[in-house]
């Protein structure tokens, strides 16, 4: 009975053979009825055809020859047909099931030819227990391959994903510009996704000013656009800004940021794009299209929309795509946001840092300066390098740069706090090496007053003072690189034919904020016409030399430097850093000038009170002099205080400066360390005002301390009916 059932089984798939086509057609039907949702794939829709065709025609084969299940192959075409399935995200779960409807369909059709063919009822029970279980090993053998196949192309659809979630991630971000981020996201789309991308970004994430959009819109700014090698209408350019209503579709992918699917006909645009300057997508791309609106969402808050289109592509975007497309999105929108605050925070800190270094530098004539502060080129971000010019008394200058280490909001805030610190120092007239010792002590401060986690508070600093009446630099450093010494060889003027450029042996004391270590003040004379040049690391460290080699071009560009300064910092920034720089740059260089005699007037006081009216007169005498005979009553007055407080409170011996600069200042030294106090007299008193009246009539006063003693000076400012002061001697 069975060779009779087989041989039935095999003359009823024969006679079916020729009515496969119209077997094709019915189940063909019933799976577009049952997976409408698969159907919407356009080249999922052209393969099932062949696919089930080749599917009948096997399972009739192999009933008519009565095979035995392992010489079954599956069908190339359904191999295919599950590749598609894979590519396209399609569940495995639905290829089984369109699997199961194919056979039961074909099942159904068998055992009604059967029915009719056979005989008996008998013999129609046999023949359906054997087609069921002929179908079973036939389904059971096709169907894992098929699944075979399908895992095999989900897996390389999924190892593809993965290297494009990769490549996104080394491509887009590469630097902290928005824009160019932001042009990095389209052009990963339009290589992998979609024939068009764009992406458009609200103010906020351009660092423009905050603007509200008239009401029940919504503005955004065109920053980028990719395109692939299918497309060709010259439409979405950079550059626009769009007005998107209140309630479309992008205003919805902004507020919610959930991305959106759309298919878009020629004939059925969308009014919010019809209205917009993206409205050539709708109406000269050929047939229709597949978009997807990403957001650009980053910690909480919308930063803009990516834009993905199909035009040329017959197939739609499908559920993974989409969620690729959102990935390297999300990505995108991280970066994007990270160069929004990067640029805040360095905008801020460039501002505070700009803010706090020397506007207008004092004009000395003991020195010229010029100055450059280049903040640094790389994500590190702004630093904390300074310089400062302060005048002094005596007609000296304190020259300063420094360098906080680290960068961002903190190192500027840091570099200001320290700034204040040596202008206040220096107004005390510390010595170089003391001046550090205070400043030393202000940074341990600062680092017991820090927060909790924040970056460890240090910084370098070179301070230095020129004295035009001595022409001697006395300078230290704390941690700070030496400066550059450049002394005139040949040529006369302000554009010596040579010069020679030396760096000073210095005692080099450690970095600011390490305490309970000395500094040491180095001392050596400045020509005239010479010039001081200091500078931070950032000048001469790079990461593709040497120092060694960058002070070779340091002192290369100093020997030939021309006349003005602003031109010899131009050249050194020019040689030393064709690129922007890796960190930093504080540069300041000076020309020293020295006092001659002529503006210089000193007498030696003897310890007695009765000389007091013979000082008065070589004062008034040297006034004269200079034809500044206008300041004779202060100048008498000041020359008799300081005198009379020197040799009453003093040690002898006493001396009597006179400097005629931008100002006229008079000092009165002595060997004692005990200085005077300003004080307010009481009425019965019959001393105490001298002081007072010094402070009262003069521009500034004070006490400085050297190793011999101490000076008491006073400056007076000069009218400007007699600032053309005529040469003189005393």
């Amino acid at each position: 009975m069975g060779t009779d059932t087989h041989a039935y089984l095999s003359e009823v798939a024969r006679g079916l053979a020729p009515r496969a086509d119209q077997l094709v057609d019915v189940v063909l039907q019933h799976l577009r009825a049952e997976f409408p949702e698969v159907w919407k794939y356009e080249d999922i829709a052209a393969a099932a055809p062949v696919s089930l065709s080749q599917h009948i025609t096997t399972s009739l084969d192999f009933l008519a020859r009565g095979l035995d299940s392992t010489e079954v192959r599956t069908p190339p075409a359904a191999i295919d047909f599950a590749r598609l399935l894979a590519e396209h995200g399609v569940p495995i779960s639905q290829l089984l099931r369109i699997y199961r409807l194919v056979h039961a369909d074909l099942l159904q059709h068998l055992n009604a030819e059967t029915a009719r063919v056979a005989g008996s009822q008998e013999l129609i029970n046999e023949m359906t227990v054997t087609l069921s279980a002929l179908a079973f090993e036939y389904v059971d053998r096709t169907s894992e391959q098929t699944v075979a196949a399908y895992q095999r192309e989900r897996d390389r659809w999924l190892q593809r994903r993965l290297l494009t979630i990769n490549e996104a991630g080394t491509r887009i971000g590469t630097t902290l510009d928005t824009t160019r981020t932001a042009q990095e996201l389209a052009d990963v789309g339009a290589d992998h996704l979609a024939d068009l991308v764009t992406v458009d970004l609200l103010s906020c994430a351009l660092q423009e000013d905050e603007t509200h959009p008239a009401a029940g819109s919504l503005t955004l700014h065109r920053v980028a656009r990719a395109v692939s090698d299918t497309w060709t209408d010259p439409t979405v350019d950079p550059g626009r800004t769009h007005t998107h209503p209140e309630g479309s579709e992008p205003a919805r992918v902004l507020a919610t940021g959930q991305p959106v699917r759309l298919r878009i006909a020629a004939d059925d645009v969308p009014t919010w794009l019809a209205m917009s300057t993206d409205r050539g997508l709708a109406e000269h791309a050929p047939g229709p299209r597949s978009m997807l609106l990403v957001p650009l969402w980053a910690r909480g808050s919308p930063l803009g929309l990516a834009q993905f289109v199909r035009s040329h592509t017959a197939e739609p975007f499908d559920d993974d795509e989409l969620l690729l497309a959102r990935e390297i999105a999300s990505r995108a929108a991280v970066n994007i946001d990270n160069a929004r605050r990067y640029t805040q925070e360095r905008a801020t800190a460039l501002t505070l840092q700009r803010s706090l270094l020397p506007q207008d530098v004092p004009e000395e004539s003991a020195v010229e300066t010029a100055s450059r502060y280049l903040p640094s080129g790389s994500r590190a971000g702004v630093g904390g390098d300074w310089f400062d010019v302060i005048p002094l008394s005596g007609a000296r200058v304190a020259l300063v740069v420094g360098d906080v280490i680290g960068h961002g909001l903190h190192a500027a805030a840091t570099m200001g706090r320290l700034r204040t610190a040596v202008r206040t120092l220096a107004d005390i007239d510390l010595t170089p090496d003391e001046l550090l010792t205070h400043l030393d002590d202000v940074v341990i401060r600062l680092q017991r007053e820090k927060e909790r986690g924040a970056d460890e508070i240090s910084a370098t600093c070179l301070y230095a003072v020129y004295d035009p009446v001595s022409g001697t630099c006395a300078l230290a450093s704390a941690g700070h690189i030496p400066p550059a010494v450049v002394t005139p060889l040949t040529g006369d003027g302000d554009a010596p034919a040579s010069r020679a450029v030396d760096f000073p042996e210095m005692p080099i004391g450690p970095p600011l904020g390490l305490g309970g270590l000395p500094f040491e003040t180095a001392q050596f004379e400045m020509p005239p016409d010479g010039r001081l040049v200091l500078y931070t690391d950032g000048l001469v460290q790079n990461r593709s030399r040497d120092v060694d080699t960058a002070l070779d071009l340091l002192r290369d560009v100093l020997t030939r430097a021309p006349a003005s300064l602003e031109e010899t910092c131009d050249e050194l920034l020019a040689a030393l850093l064709p690129q922007r720089p890796a960190d930093d740059v504080a540069l300041l260089v000076a020309r020293t000038e020295a006092l001659d005699a002529e503006h210089v007037a000193t007498w030696d006081v003897p310890c007695d009170p009765a000389v007091v009216s013979e000082v008065r007169a070589h004062a008034s005498a040297q006034l004269a002099a200079w034809g500044l005979e206008e300041l004779g009553f202060t100048t008498e007055l000041v020359v008799s205080e300081l005198v009379t407080n020197a040799i009453r409170y003093g040690r002898s011996p006493i001396l009597l400066r006179m400097i005629l600069q931008s100002t006229l200042t008079c000092e009165v030294s002595d060997t004692s360390s005990t200085a005077p106090h300003l004080r307010r007299a009481r009425a019965c008193d019959e001393g105490g005002r001298g002081l007072l009246l010094v402070a009262q009539l003069t521009e500034h006063w004070g006490t400085r301390h050297n190793p011999e003693g101490k000076v008491i000076w006073a400056e007076q400012k000069i009218p400007p009916s007699l600032a053309e002061v005529p040469s003189g001697s005393g």
